[in-house]
């Protein structure tokens, strides 16, 4: 089974949050992150106030009591010997290899340069083609977590949301004209 460690920027849209740990729930693949990981993603939320802060910090904790097996220890001792062009993703990189990881999924494609993954054994995956993948192998699997989060979506709005219109917040056309919307 495929261990991808989560960046922060692709846990903070919900949408895509959402699509990316439904799939690991479904046991489609195995997510990882580390607390600083995590910490990055609620830090990002303070920009949208202090309500938003308290609604991702318990959306955080309800994410890990869900992810028992997802938490990676911090590894500094990795982390000091890595060169990428922005220093403070190095942790990310470090605790994939801490973890054995087998990918890297992010927006940050600049930031995780394929040659220096690749020396650690590492692939970078954006979303949307991780889980473009992901639909390839178990169809019906990943329709029944889209399905999941659009009922979520809809209950959270009170009205209907179209899986195209989803799937299209969360940056992931690919998977969408894949399942045929």
């Amino acid at each position: 089974m495929i261990r991808a460690v989560l960046d922060a920027c692709v846990l903070y849209p919900p949408v895509l949050r959402s699509l990316l740990l439904g799939a690991d729930r479904a046991g489609l693949y195995r997510a990882q992150w580390s607390d600083r990981i995590i910490e990055e993603w609620l830090r990002a939320t303070r920009k949208l106030g202090p309500v938003a802060e308290a609604e991702a910090r318990l959306e955080a904790a309800l994410v890990a009591s869900a992810h028992p097996n997802a938490k990676l220890l911090a590894a500094p001792h990795i982390e000091a010997r890595l060169i990428l062009p922005d220093e403070n993703d190095r942790h990310v990189l470090a605790v994939a290899i801490a973890g054995s990881s087998d990918a890297i999924i992010t927006l940050n494609a600049a930031d995780f340069p394929r040659g220096v993954l690749s020396g650690e054994g590492l692939a970078r995956r954006d979303p949307d083609g991780f889980l473009w993948e992901i639909f390839s192998h178990h169809p019906e699997a990943m329709r029944n977590v889209v399905r999941a989060v659009q009922a979520r979506a809809e209950s959270m709005a009170g009205a209907a949301v179209s899986p195209k219109a989803l799937l299209k917040r969360a940056g992931c056309p690919r998977l969408a004209k894949a399942m045929g919307l």
